[in-house]
């Protein structure tokens, strides 16, 4: 018997013992992340902000092995909220969908969640009506069975089975009801119960769980009062996805008591905290360079390399990747690495076939 096929089953019991203490490392964790970045200065949140929500969507949407442009990511955010960068490229309409969902979701979090609102988050998800090269129904609720499986064809292992398609409006009435009212619970601990509570109900023919984090965003904002994010819950639930599929189904799978699911839930939070601390460094780094060098004169490609060596560029920066990156000849790109190794700004590694170029360190 899964968990919606009990009595009353949203009503949540848990372990306070287990819970409270987690919930107040969280609630200072929490405090001390926003006194930190209000300190840091307006433009130095905003590339956090940036940072954070860009992570937010490349990863929420990798989760589901669709492997979205972190740049064109970056530049749609950075657009939508006005923030000036540079190196900015167009972005394709998958990436718009997604981008618009989440920025709908931390941006107005205090607007009522609704049908309709949700309806438009599906239909920005599959702009074309199709999941892959399937046809779904898209901005309405599913009208057939939905399992979650895994395994070949034919020998799928079923891990759950969502509500019948014909109890759906009624759940998410319920839901509805329910989130958007104020109860005699944490704001954070909501967010545990939101994310649980939506994805069991699965009320779309695909994109729930992309749907699921942005609702788990949306009440984590209002759990801080705050429309500027700066730590990603998407990121740590895929570093950790096999733990979190294996906890949900096993709560899914249970009674009424979500103990397991809250402490599974807050530790991945804190998690994500953490990597908060890494994000303002990289911030800071990033900021610290264009100070230092705001007389020095780099053209469009110079830019955008610098800005994914300041990202945490993966790998080395060779000239045949700096042509690949900044669709350029070969002999383009070694003037301008060139003039960089010039100026200071990079230094070489290795010769001949092994040559490769890094930022010169401080």
């Amino acid at each position: 018997m899964y968990i919606h096929q009990r009595r009353n089953w949203t009503k949540f019991t848990w372990d306070a013992d287990v819970i409270t203490p987690l919930l107040g490392e969280v609630r200072h964790r929490q405090g001390k992340i926003l006194g930190v970045m209000q300190g840091l200065g307006f433009r130095l949140q905003e590339e956090t902000v940036l940072k954070t929500l860009t992570l937010d969507v490349v990863k929420s949407s990798e989760i589901e092995g669709e492997q979205l442009n972190p740049e064109q990511v970056r530049s749609s955010i950075a657009r939508r909220l006005g923030i000036e960068i540079a190196g900015a490229v167009p972005a394709e309409r998958n990436v718009e969908g997604v981008v618009e969902m989440l920025l709908d979701a931390t941006q107005h979090y205090d607007e009522p969640l609704n049908d309709e609102r949700l309806y438009g988050w599906h239909a920005a998800l599959f702009p074309t009506g199709r999941s892959g090269m399937h046809k779904i129904k898209t901005a309405a609720w599913r009208d057939d069975a939905m399992q979650v499986t895994s395994g070949p064809m034919g020998k799928e292992t079923v891990h759950f089975e969502a509500p019948s398609e014909d109890k759906i409006p009624q759940e998410m009435k319920g839901f509805l009801d329910w989130f958007n009212s104020n109860q005699d619970i944490d704001t954070v601990l909501k967010a545990a119960f939101a994310h649980l509570w939506f994805v069991t109900i699965h009320p779309f023919e695909d994109g729930n769980g992309r749907i699921t984090r942005a609702i788990t965003d949306m009440q984590l904002a209002r759990a801080d009062q705050s429309k500027q994010r700066f730590y990603s819950m998407s990121a740590q639930i895929l570093a950790e996805r096999n733990h979190y599929y294996e906890v949900l189904e096993r709560t899914q799978k249970g009674e009424s008591d979500i103990t397991a699911w809250l402490e599974w839930f807050l530790d991945c939070l804190l998690r994500s905290m953490a990597q908060t601390d890494e994000t303002i460094s990289l911030t800071l780094k990033r900021a610290q360079f264009w100070e230092t060098q705001r007389t020095t004169d780099f053209n469009l490609r110079q830019q955008k390399i610098l800005q994914l060596l300041l990202d945490d560029f993966f790998g080395k920066l060779t000239v045949s990747k700096y042509a690949k990156i900044t669709k350029v000849s070969t002999d383009t790109s070694l003037r301008d690495i060139q003039d960089l190794v010039g100026k200071g700004i990079l230094e070489q590694e290795g010769s001949g076939r092994s040559t490769s170029y890094r930022l010169v360190t401080p």
